[in-house]
């Protein structure tokens, strides 16, 4: 489906939020990349000329969209590590609520703290251990849940 509309690769899509940042992400969604035609004639080693990205913008939101579009694409081609768009095409319409809506942090229990603790013991700084303690808990936390949902499922 992502080759149908132009997408080489899905980081564009997947990681919009990341690229765009959460505000610009809530009011705006990747809808295609739009190659121009290679013209004929053109050498195969030439570089491949910049794509259009077009962009689903809720209708209050698109001006101030267009107004940062020169930051928004050096934001794109830097996550995807070359000039790959050039331009942004911005389509006024309704944005899908329910690819925007991301699933909450799962709470993590004293005894997931205390299973990841003994991981940290080596690290010198208090506050690297504990933010490293926190962050092994809730990698805890994640894999006790897929395991609990895949044993849920027939």
């Amino acid at each position: 489906m992502l080759a149908r509309q132009g997408f080489g690769q899905s980081d564009v899509i997947l990681n919009w939020d990341d690229i765009v940042g959460e505000r610009l992400a809530a009011n705006s969604q990747p809808i295609k990349l739009q190659w121009p035609p290679r013209p004929p004639g053109r050498h195969p080693d030439a570089p491949p000329q910049s794509a259009t990205l077009q962009i689903r913008v809720e209708s209050g939101f698109a001006l101030e969209l267009q107004h940062m579009a020169d930051v928004l694409i050096d934001r794109i081609n830097a996550h995807l590590g070359w000039r790959c768009v050039g331009r942004l095409a911005f389509k006024q319409g309704p944005i899908d609520r329910l690819a925007r809506i991301k699933s909450p942090r799962g709470t993590v229990t004293e005894a997931q703290m205390a299973a990841a603790a003994p991981l940290t013991v080596g690290v010198a700084d208090d506050a690297l251990r504990a933010a490293l303690t926190r962050l092994g808990a809730h990698v805890l936390s994640r894999d006790v849940a897929s395991r609990e949902s895949a044993t849920d499922q027939p």
